[in-house]
């Protein structure tokens, strides 16, 4: 029996690979009706369901919000004593139910139907009383469950699931949902991190060591100490020409007190912009081995200062 449970594993993969593609394969007209009916709402999406279907309406009200679609489940149960208040004119209804007869949901449905709130319904059944009493019937297809004894929720709850993504998904883009919008709602965490921009973490203003290339070397390495990043940027007229780091010292120290900073600065360094994610500038960081990076503007002007601590700090790595 042990040797066999791989495969047990991988046809249960199988089942449900071939279930989603026939899913796939079955997206038509009601699919786009029910994204067309999504986008127009001016409340919020309310999902529910019942058991393993409702613990599916819960991730895909969490992805729907993530994601641009204001969204909030509400159990059939608890709907039944008081919650239907969370459920508005303004709002549009998924009900989830691989039968479409779940007992829980008619006074959900009742209520849409009262106070003509859209239900859009996904179930496996076309003639149930839930695809009857929705706006949009969005059809599963009739795949076996990958439980070996046919009844355990399994493939079906994949495609409702794969269901609820494909929604989502249509109404970023149909929303022009992009990587700054996702950040709005992802603060905190991995995702956070990886989207966040340069100009919210770098170093401006009084805080930046600034030097021209006439500056006497004696006054730019008092600079470079009182800012504390070990490098001065070398501008002109509020450009950015070049700039002196640990490595410029060491390779110019015979004379270096009677030399110019701009005769010590690497000109031409590389630099990135404000709007760039710290991500980008940490790959630049990590190809040139290099501690710190000047940010300058389109036409070259300097705007900030990013050190390789300020990306650490804010969890980007």
């Amino acid at each position: 029996m042990t040797d066999n449970l791989a495969k047990i594993g991988a046809d249960v993969l199988t089942i449900e690979a071939a279930a989603l593609i026939a899913l796939a394969e079955s997206l038509s007209e009601p699919f786009e009706q029910a994204v067309k009916l999504l986008s127009e709402v001016q409340g919020r999406v309310v999902l529910s369901g019942m058991g393993k279907s409702g613990h599916i309406a819960r991730k895909i009200a969490a992805t729907l919000a993530s994601t641009g679609t204001p969204a909030q489940f509400v159990h059939p149960g608890e709907a039944s004593h008081g919650d239907l208040g969370m459920i508005t004119k303004a709002d549009v209804c998924i009900m989830l139910s691989n039968s479409g007869e779940t007992a829980e949901l008619a006074d959900e449905i009742a209520h849409a139907k009262r106070f003509k709130i859209p239900l859009i319904a996904i179930t496996k059944n076309a003639d149930s009383s839930l695809a009857k009493a929705a706006n949009v019937a969005l059809i599963l297809p009739d795949q076996p469950e990958a439980c070996g004894i046919g009844m355990a929720p399994t493939t079906s709850t994949t495609m409702q699931l794969a269901l609820g993504d494909a929604l989502a998904v249509a109404l970023m883009r149909l929303h022009g949902f992009d990587r700054d919008s996702f950040l709005v709602n992802h603060p905190g965490g991995k995702l956070g991190s990886q989207l966040l921009k340069i100009e919210s973490i770098m170093h401006t203003g009084t805080a930046l060591p600034v030097v021209t290339e006439t500056t006497p070397m004696s006054e730019a390495l008092l600079e470079m100490t009182a800012k504390g990043f070990g490098v001065a940027a070398v501008v002109t007229d509020g450009l950015l020409m070049g700039i002196i780091t640990d490595g410029d010292l060491r390779r110019n120290m015979d004379g270096l007190m009677d030399r110019k900073a701009g005769t010590v600065a690497t000109m031409g360094p590389s630099t990135v912009t404000p709007d760039m994610l710290a991500s980008e500038a940490l790959g630049i960081m990590n190809r040139r081995s290099i501690s710190a990076l000047m940010v300058v503007d389109r036409a070259g002007a300097l705007k900030g200062l990013l050190h390789i601590h300020d990306i650490l700090r804010a969890g980007v790595v």
